[in-house]
């Protein structure tokens, strides 16, 4: 599979944001977060402001899913 955001939905979930609420704040552009939803890869960059907009580990955001076997 590769990698899963659903540590970042879980953390939008837990401060009461919205995906919209995100893509404001933190500016990032409707496909990037449509690309996350879809969990796709997104640049270093767009990790790294996640991280420094929420100012936590990038395990706090992404996590690795390994593929079936």
């Amino acid at each position: 599979m590769g990698f899963s955001y659903k540590p970042l939905w879980k953390l939008l979930i837990d401060k009461g944001m919205k995906k919209k609420d995100l893509r404001e704040l933190v500016g990032l552009h409707p496909a990037t977060i449509a690309k996350m939803g879809k969990d796709e890869y997104v640049t270093m960059e767009v990790l790294s402001k996640l991280c420094e907009y929420f100012n936590c580990r990038i395990e706090d955001i992404i996590e690795y899913v390994p593929a079936d076997r």
